[in-house]
């Protein structure tokens, strides 16, 4: 027998003799090298000495178990080879019972204590048939409940994994009775698969791409993200330089990506966003608790993905950093915007202490600054005809109303149609948080100014003191983001007086002329004689297709009749699936299809003026000349 055998021969056998202490505590007794220190009700485990494997290494298990013995826990967050793993309530208790039963046993038998900090389920084997005072011990500590029917410690430890620059855990569990119905690979590397579940929402599993790297890739980016922490690599291109820096080689591009989300970016939702159908993210408070949702084409979908109290501490930090705007106990709700590193814009709305059980938000893809109106018509959302007469009425100064319910594209279509104002016009927009096109409409040569509300960095202007200084800022087309409060009385007062000739457009929340119409008077305190100065309600909604979620023009409805008398007419309804003409214009009974025609002309005129302007729509859409700047152009003769 060599000298090592014979050392484990003695050591286990002078145990069970009361002779450890001559071996030392740690080796004698099973521990491990881990490093343990405890906050709140965590267990935090440094494993750089050791595996810090709870399900195969018994000496992990011991020092864990120890622990457990001394305090009530509700987790355990193991630090292993860059990566963590987060055991959560369920197999806290399971190793807490093994805790619980070693301090009630106290002396009785140090052996027992041992093995069942070891290993529990080896260690309760034949404990429940003990009728003694270790088999009382046994039972009152919950040993032998969380113990029953368990065949293996990975039925009860499954931890949930992220890397340890990161703020969230992944859930790798899948249900046996859950069916996989897609997989999606997104451009940040990782994978998605959606999978159905009987009674309860589907799944959304994100197969994230920073768990797939080696642990040799993980430390350089570890390595990476404290170069930029410590402020070695600063500047531009700060996480490709950094990888460089710290490897000492060539760029690698995978590298780059996750060390980019982890600084630059907004974490795992680069991740959930990187996936063209996800439209919202949700993170819910307490964040432990609930793992992150979102909406995949309309769908409502649970993710394996759980953020840390660190990672919405976090994320709260980087929108206050980005918006400069105040989140805090103080003033405890935030709409702000953000842009990911994948160029998607997010309309971000958060909430925190007081008004909340710690921080929460809400995360929505932002509307698509890209889109005119012969975009629209080549992706199916208008036809033509509704086209070219939405380009006429706005090019002749409509006081037009986008309604519709919650991510219909409201503020899709009015940044659209913010394109028809013709050059020569100045354009003034008031916004709280800022999703209209202002920048790609200066760059086509349109005169706008940007008024915002309620930013939180210093003094703020409220909606009705913006829209009055915005009547004194030039005579022209005039742009509400969202009508939602005082602002409509001035608004419409303005209209009524005639203090702005030129177009007035902006949403509100509603389905259809009669809806917004109830909400403008009863809800806004507008006159309805003040209303009846709106030409066009224009409807927009969302719906299903087998291929997913996409939006259309239900109605475009004109306002008829005055004072108390108002009424409407749809020009545009839907038919179908389709959004065609009524024919209203076409037999001549459009009321503002004859209010639109000029000095010279008649309401055969304007007809006319309609349908070229709904061949020109056609022509740029088969054509594909739908960018900002191609439309622009092919306005320039008009």
């Amino acid at each position: 027998m060599s000298t090592d055998d014979s050392g484990r021969l003695v050591r286990t056998f002078l145990p069970g003799i009361g002779f450890e202490r001559l071996f030392g505590d740690a080796a004698a007794r099973g521990r491990c090298d881990c490093e343990m220190a405890f906050d709140d009700r965590t267990i935090h485990v440094d494993a750089s000495e050791c595996s810090g494997n709870l399900v195969e290494s018994p000496d992990c298990r011991h020092s864990v178990v120890e622990m457990l013995s001394e305090r009530e826990m509700e987790s355990i967050v193991v630090s292993s080879d860059g990566l963590k793993y987060r055991y959560d309530r369920d197999e806290t208790d399971f190793l807490g019972a093994a805790g619980r039963f070693i301090e009630l046993l106290g002396s009785r038998d140090e052996v027992l204590a041992r093995d069942v900090a070891r290993d529990p389920l080896g260690a309760a084997a034949g404990l429940d048939s003990r009728v003694d005072e270790i088999g009382d011990v046994a039972l009152e500590s919950g040993l032998l409940e969380v113990v029953a029917g368990v065949d293996g410690y990975t039925d009860v430890l499954s931890p949930r994994v992220g890397v340890g620059i990161a703020n969230y855990f992944i859930d790798r569990t899948i249900d046996e009775t859950a069916r996989l119905v897609d997989i999606r690979e997104l451009e940040t590397g990782s994978t998605t698969r959606i999978y159905e579940r009987a009674d309860r929402l589907p799944l959304y599993e994100l197969d994230v791409v920073d768990l797939s790297l080696s642990p040799e890739e993980r430390e350089l980016v570890i390595d990476g993200y404290e170069a930029i922490a410590e402020g070695w690599v600063d500047g531009d291109r700060a996480p490709s330089r950094a990888i460089e820096f710290v490897s000492e080689e060539p760029v690698d591009p995978t590298l780059t990506t996750v060390l980019e989300k982890h600084t630059e970016g907004y974490g795992i939702l680069e991740d959930l966003f990187a996936d063209s159908a996800v439209t919202d993210v949700y993170v819910t408070s307490p964040v432990t608790a609930n793992p992150l949702r979102v909406e995949l084409d309309g769908e409502a979908m649970e993710t394996n993905v759980h953020l840390t109290e660190t990672g919405a501490k976090a994320l709260a930090s980087r929108v206050r950093r980005t918006s400069g705007r105040a989140f805090s106990r103080a003033k405890p709700t935030v709409d702000a915007t953000a842009s990911l590193a994948n160029g998607r814009g997010l309309r971000i709305a958060g909430v925190t202490d007081p008004v909340a059980d710690g921080t929460a938000f809400a995360f929505r893809e932002q509307s698509d600054d890209r889109f005119t109106l012969p975009g629209l018509v080549a992706n199916g959302t208008m036809p033509a005809a509704a086209a070219g007469f939405l380009s006429t009425a706005i090019e002749r100064n409509a006081a037009t109303l986008i309604a519709g319910t919650r991510g219909a594209g409201k503020t899709t279509l009015l940044g659209t149609l913010l394109y028809e104002v013709t050059p020569d016009t100045r354009t003034v927009i008031i916004e709280d948080t800022p999703e209209l096109p202002v920048s790609p409409l200066q760059s086509v040569g349109r005169d706008v100014q940007a008024l915002r509300t309620g930013t939180s960095r210093g003094p703020e202007i409220s909606p009705a003191d913006a829209l009055r200084t915005a009547l004194r800022l030039g005579d022209g087309a005039l742009v509400v983001g969202e009508i939602r409060g005082e602002e409509a009385r001035v608004l419409y007062e303005a209209m009524r007086v005639g203090a702005n000739a030129n177009a007035v457009l902006g949403t509100i929340h509603g389905d259809g002329a009669d809806d917004v119409y109830e909400r403008v008077v009863s809800d806004l305190d507008v006159e309805p004689s003040s209303f009846g100065a709106t030409d066009l309600v224009v409807t927009v909604q969302a719906y299903r297709t087998p291929e997913g979620r996409s939006r259309r023009i239900a109605r475009i409805e004109e306002v008829l009749g005055t004072g108390d008398d108002i009424r409407f007419e749809s020009l545009y309804e839907l038919d179908g699936t389709e959004t065609a003409s009524t024919g209203r214009i076409d037999r001549g009974k459009s009321r503002y299809v004859q209010a639109m025609s000029g000095p010279t002309e008649e309401y055969a005129d304007v007809r006319r003026a309609i349908v070229e302007r709904e061949e020109l729509m056609r022509e740029l859409a088969e054509d594909g000349r739908v960018s900002p700047s191609e439309v622009a152009a092919a306005y320039a003769t008009r």
